[in-house]
């Protein structure tokens, strides 16, 4: 019985899965894209086998590959590399380990470089190298996104230093990518390892893998004779780098073509509606005097409420498309801010924002909002996407502050935070913040440095928290609520200050008891702001955002 291979028209009537042992339907392997219905492995495609089954029927068009030295050291092992190059052509009847096409997925234009295990292992050379350049150069002349998809074991040995030089080549066209704001996806497969890995399969701004797939720069082999230690459980496949925000997420093979194209419609810029969300004004308050006086620990309960919509339900509700990322791809992924791109109104944005939970279990698992310098890493990751893309950035605070713990300490929580202000002084593009919940000090502020900040009626904002305030200078805990009216964190006392610059009214006693009224009102004043915003060029949006927090403590 045929063990499980790629797909294709001659496959068998039944076939065994290399992984679980199951015995599989030939037809239903093949409906399945190559993956066992058992045990989910993703079997290893050819490289038109995966543009088949990415890209819209008769689209893809290759692009001409660029002439080459073919064996420019006369390598010799066992084998003539000329020798060599000769059996991987005849037996995949390609010319090198990478195909390069120009097509559409679900309409949208994109331009993929997809690599072939069978040719040599997928290695790295001159000739991949060129053609992995040539298509990038592509996608920057068309100005559409960029796809690649990853399978190799590295570097081409038979090549020496020129195979090498082709990483900082292929490095540098991606490079040209982002200062042009083309947007580069990632697909890796299983394997992709050394000199791929570590040159243009992880620069992609957004990152997917196959499930099961095995990337990394070294080997588990040698890493193992290194070290000699064992290697955790699942080391170095794509569930595990998942969890160490190094991939934006695990997709299999059936969701792949849908989450491509999600990607590719929002590098596209879409006219915004009108005046926030169906051509209507939002209702937002812009005079203290609207909002009614009320005691601060009123407020600070209201802001706290567990059932208050947190910033993936507003991106569910208020966002089309959303697409959520992870990871700050150096090695952490603070549960604690959330993020993604998505549509507002028409517009496409970048939202981040801290994620409290629901319930107590998520509560916990989200460290309650206080995000660790991953978090404020993962955020400043998106930032920089945005501004590539010259999309504008909303972000939604409700946090008690950044997590005071040691391990948050040793990764540089302060310096963190201190980028993330930086960064945001200097974004090329709108901001908007709005304050939903609770605002805590510095992890707060470090999502607030922005164009337009608002905040939720019954949202808070203050330096330190009540109970942190009064066991400092009442020494006691106790006098919570008198910290809390001393603080003025209220909307009404934000607005008076010109903290925030206008105040979303909440449905009912609050978002909590309503979340889809909540988030059309949400939604409507950012838009709103949004509209205002997109008038102003890249300079005149930093001048004016850094003159609103340069007037804070100035006589009126």
């Amino acid at each position: 019985m045929t063990v499980l291979s790629p797909p294709g028209a001659d496959v068998a009537a039944w076939l065994r899965c290399a992984g679980c042992g199951e015995t599989v339907y030939g037809k239903r392997f093949a409906r399945e894209l190559g993956v066992c219905p058992g045990c989910g492995l993703h079997t290893r495609l050819t490289a038109w086998q995966r543009i088949g089954q990415l890209f819209d029927d008769g689209s893809p068009v290759p692009i001409d590959a660029p002439a080459t030295v073919e064996d420019p050291l006369g390598f010799t092992d066992s084998r003539p590399y000329r020798e060599r190059l000769r059996e991987a052509r005849g037996g995949t009847g390609l010319d090198e380990a990478v195909v390069c096409v120009r097509g559409t997925v679900e309409g949208h234009d994109l331009v993929a470089a997809v690599m072939d295990f069978r040719f040599m292992g997928g290695s790295l050379g001159t000739g991949v190298g060129a053609r992995i350049t040539a298509a990038a150069e592509t996608a920057l002349a068309d100005r559409v996104p960029f796809l690649l998809v990853t399978a190799s074991g590295g570097a081409r040995m038979q090549e020496g230093a020129l195979s090498l030089m082709q990483m900082a080549k292929t490095a540098q066209a991606l490079a040209e990518l982002d200062e042009a704001g083309v947007l580069t996806i990632g697909v890796l497969t299983d394997p992709t390892y050394g000199g791929v890995a570590a040159s243009y399969a992880t620069l992609p701004d957004v990152i997917l893998a196959e499930p099961g797939a095995h990337i990394g720069f070294a080997g588990p082999r040698v890493i193992r004779q290194t070290i000699r230690q064992e290697l955790p459980a699942g080391f170095q496949t794509a569930e595990f780098l998942r969890g160490k925000g190094l991939v934006d997420g695990v997709v299999p093979r059936a969701a792949l073509r849908p989450a491509i194209a999600r990607l590719c419609a929002l590098q596209r810029a879409a006219a915004p509606g009108p005046a926030g969300l169906g051509g209507r004004p939002s209702r937002l308050v812009l005079r203290p005097e609207r909002l009614p006086e009320r005691d601060g620990w009123t407020a600070v309960q209201l802001a706290r409420h567990a059932d208050r919509p947190t910033t993936l339900d507003y991106a569910g509700s208020a966002l089309e498309d959303f697409v959520e990322l992870h990871g700050d791809r150096l090695g952490g992924d603070c549960p604690a801010v959330v993020g993604g791109m998505g549509r507002l109104a028409g517009r496409p944005v970048v939202l981040i924002g801290h994620q409290k939970g629901h319930g107590t279990r998520e509560r916990v698992e989200r460290n309650f909002g206080m995000p660790s310098p991953a978090g404020y890493r993962k955020a400043a990751r998106l930032m920089r996407l945005a501004a590539k893309l010259g999309h504008p950035v909303v972000t939604l605070i409700d946090t008690p502050g950044a997590h005071p713990g040691v391990e948050a300490e040793e990764n540089g929580q302060a310096w963190a935070i201190a980028e993330s202000l930086r960064l945001m002084s200097a974004l090329p593009v709108p901001i908007v913040a709005v304050v939903t919940g609770e605002g805590g000090s510095g992890g707060a502020l470090a999502l607030g440095v922005a164009n337009r900040v608002l905040a939720l009626s019954n949202a808070v904002y203050s330096v330190i928290s009540p109970e942190g305030c009064a066991s400092i200078l009442w020494k006691s805990q106790e006098a919570a609520d008198r910290a809390a009216a001393a603080l003025r964190l209220d909307a009404r006392e934000l607005l008076l200050h010109g903290v925030v610059d206008g105040v979303i009214p909440e449905p009912g006693a609050g978002a909590h008891t309503d979340p889809a009224a909540a988030a059309r009102r949400l939604a409507a004043a950012v838009a709103e702001a949004l509209d205002e915003l997109a008038i102003h060029d890249p300079k005149k949006l930093v001048a004016e955002r850094r003159q609103r927090f340069r007037r804070f403590g100035s006589p009126l």
